[in-house]
Formats: C-alpha cells, structure tokens, sequence
C-alpha cells in the first residue's frame, strides 16, 4: 500500500494511472485505493498550508520570500477573483479542472477557512481521481496492457487541457470577430 500511496503523492496527478494500476494488480479493492488517494490529499492539505503560511511570514524578513508571497497572492487573486462568493459546486469544479491547490486559493477566495477550503478542493480533486481510475481501469481492460493504457491516459490527462483551452481560445476570438462585424 506504501508504494501506491508514493505514486499517488506525485505531484501533477502523474501518478494516478500508475498508482491505480499497481493497486489492481496487488489486489487492492477500489475503496481501498480511493482511501489511500483521500490520505494523500489530506497530506497535501497538511503540508501546502503550513508551507504558505512560512512563505508569508518569512516575507516580512527576506525580500525574495517577500517577491514571492506577493507574485502568489496577486496571481492567486488574478486567478479566483470571478469566484468570490461562489458557491461549492463552483469551487468543485476549480478544483477537479485544475488542481487541489489552486482549488483551496480559490475557496479562500471566496471565504472558506482551512477545513472547508480543503475539503472542497479535496472533493474536487476526488472527483479528478475517479474518472481517471475509471479511464484507466477500462482502458487497460479494454486494451488488454496496463503499461499502454498508462501511458495514453497520461498523455490525455496532459494534452487534453491544451487541447481544450486552444479550441476554447479559437471559439472566442471568432465570437469576438463576429460580434465586432456585426457593428
């Protein structure tokens, strides 16, 4: 369990698929898997806040730390500013389309404290961990070879949202040249 557990802290989901697929094949059941990746977050949660908060407070004394805390806040603000008074559904989302992290930045932003920020972007992040699981796990039984449906699961969960925020890009420029035609 210690190694699915490793692959799961890898950061940037990379370990998903890998961690899935180990867990499958040393028998362990799927809430058992779901459990180890619930206790990585939780050690994400445990280790990102502090680390925060060491930034911040380590800024009043050391000016690069201070550059750094105020590019993460302004950026931080940039991002979550449409997501103030957002409800938790919304906040969800933040946190499956792009990451615990910044899902917990955004609940902040909207006023959540450190139990409920974190158990939003956690529930988001969750929500991320089962359709992977659930992509990998048919495409592996579909293929017939784990390492192959590894490997294209990481590459979707990678190329994807390029792919995704390119076409959206392009769908809002022509809406945007529409509209200006239009006038």
């Amino acid at each position: 369990m210690l190694q699915v557990l490793t692959l799961f802290i890898i950061p940037i989901g990379g370990g998903i698929p890998a961690g899935v697929l180990f867990a499958r094949a040393h028998g362990l059941t799927l809430a058992v898997t779901s459990g180890l990746y619930l206790f990585s977050d939780v050690l994400l949660a445990l280790a990102f806040e502090p680390l925060m908060l060491l930034v911040v407070a380590g800024g009043r004394r050391v000016p690069f730390l201070a550059r750094l805390a105020w590019a993460f806040k302004t950026a931080t603000l940039q991002l979550t500013a449409q997501y103030r008074g957002a409800g938790p559904a919304a906040l969800i989302l933040i946190a499956f389309g792009v990451d615990p992290m910044t899902g917990r930045a955004a609940a902040a932003a909207a006023g959540h404290g450190f139990v409920s920020g974190w158990a939003i972007a956690i529930a988001g992040d969750m929500l991320y961990f089962w359709v992977v699981m659930a992509a990998t796990l048919k495409l592996s039984a579909y293929l017939g070879d784990p390492y192959r449906a590894m490997w294209i699961i990481l590459a979707a969960m990678f190329l994807l949202p390029v792919l995704i925020r390119r076409v959206k890009a392009g769908v809002s420029s022509r809406r945007a040249a529409k509209a200006a035609a239009a006038v």
